[in-house]
């Protein structure tokens, strides 16, 4: 079911371990005429290229895209009991964590008179996007809304496909949940018809500054599309997950987590990394006995088959660290003796899970951490969702006419070096008689 590479014995010195654990084909430019045409349709015909868009893709008609606030009310007063108990408490989690990372304004005198103040100030206006294709993402929903809310976000829309299962409505858990969370601006759009009404405004949808959250092929295309008409978070392409272990590891543990991101998508990736080839033994042993008894058996069989997952052995856990890293994973478990040594060495991830009670699963959920995160080896420069993606920075400048006179002249200098003596005059003009 799942492919072995065997990296024992290779010259480390030279390997590219990138090149040699393989990821999914997420081909984006391909997407791009396709998706280009998507874009321009909702830029200069509006809510009707919406409407059409949302009959092609997804089969139904919606008349009015916003969904009517009697619409969320009922949403939640028939929402499941122990499924709100269990929003309740992933929002809670979130709300804390997210409240640690909110960062305050720094001042920095630097001398008499001269100050800087390096200000935190949240975005106006965001769009936030939850998938609903194979499964409706209600804890995208919490991801998303909670640190935009702990952030001071002023103004939140949220977007999320029509289901023909519904009549053309938002499925009822995530209105659910945006009702939970007060969110009132709550549209049936999805795809890249959602981003570019977010980047475009239309209709009853107003411009949005930022767009955040994670969505298939046509949305990630759209975003990167429409970087600079709108910010964005990240290009999150399929879900992934990388998990190093020795022979310490549970392989039912071990597989069980395979298996759960493999449930997201066929082109869902699943890697273990381990020097241990009785653990690799014992854990597709497992996966033969676990995937015959889940319930979405093809998806996970395509994904677990495919070439981006795979048992990766190596000769050691030090070589393993050096592929994790290279790898540089949405999500990384860590199941080896000293788990938080290892894991207090890892550079580049886009979550790390320590030992074995900490599965990705948690992290989807009730962790109090974010599951928005980099995929496709971004982890080696991007973070995940946070409540920093929600501000901006920005530098306020306060000298007095002290202050400036006491670097005018260096100012005059390195201006007259970059041959700008206009940006020298704005200062000396200052101190003429």
């Amino acid at each position: 079911m799942i492919q072995r590479i065997d990296l024992r014995g290779v010259d480390r010195a030279t390997v590219d371990y990138r090149a040699a654990v393989p990821r999914a084909d997420f081909d984006v430019e391909a997407a791009v005429p396709a998706v280009h045409a998507i874009c321009e349709a909702v830029r200069t015909r509006g809510l009707d290229a919406i409407r059409e868009y949302g009959e092609r893709f997804d089969g139904v008609t919606v008349d009015d895209i916003r969904v009517a606030p009697e619409a969320l009310a009922e949403a939640l007063d028939g929402l499941d009991p122990a499924i709100r108990a269990g929003l309740d408490e992933s929002i809670r989690r979130l709300r804390a964590t997210c409240a640690n990372e909110l960062e305050h304004d720094a001042v920095t005198d630097l001398g008499p008179g001269a100050r800087v103040t390096h200000r935190k100030v949240p975005i106006d206006r965001v769009g936030l996007y939850v998938p609903g294709g194979l499964a409706p993402l209600v804890s995208s929903v919490l991801m998303n809304v909670v640190p935009a809310q702990t952030a001071g976000v002023g103004s939140i829309a949220l977007a999320s496909p029509p289901q023909k299962a519904f009549g053309g409505a938002v499925h009822p858990t995530i209105l659910a949940a945006c009702a939970l969370l007060g969110v009132e601006e709550v549209y049936a759009v999805g795809g890249a018809q959602a981003i570019a009404m977010f980047a475009y405004g239309v209709g009853p949808c107003a411009k949005v500054d930022l767009v955040t959250g994670p969505g298939n092929i046509y949305t990630v295309t759209a975003k990167r599309l429409l970087k600079g008409q709108v910010g964005i978070d990240s290009e999150a392409g399929p879900t992934e997950i990388a998990i190093l272990a020795d022979d310490t590891g549970d392989a039912a543990y071990v597989a069980a987590d395979l298996i759960s991101q493999a449930e997201h998508d066929p082109l869902a990736a699943s890697v273990l990394v381990t020097p241990s080839e009785r653990l690799a033994t014992e854990v597709e042993a497992e996966l033969d006995k676990q995937v015959s008894v889940t319930k979405h058996v093809e998806r996970i069989r395509t994904s677990l088959s495919g070439p981006q997952s795979g048992i990766v052995l190596v000769d050691d856990l030090e070589q393993g660290l050096d592929v994790v890293n290279a790898y540089a994973a949405e999500h990384l478990e860590i199941h080896t003796e000293d788990a938080a040594g290892w894991a207090a060495r890892v550079r580049n991830a886009g979550a790390i899970f320590v030992g074995p009670h900490a599965p990705v699963s948690l992290g989807d959920y009730c962790a109090g951490s974010n599951h928005v995160l980099p995929t496709a080896g971004c982890a080696c420069h991007s973070s995940g969702l946070s409540v920093r993606a929600f501000t901006r920075s920005v530098h306020v400048v306060d000298y007095s006419r002290e202050a400036l006179a006491e670097v005018a002249d260096h100012v005059v200098t390195l201006a007259n070096a970059e041959d700008l003596p206009g940006h020298g005059a704005a200062v000396s003009v200052r101190f003429q008689s």
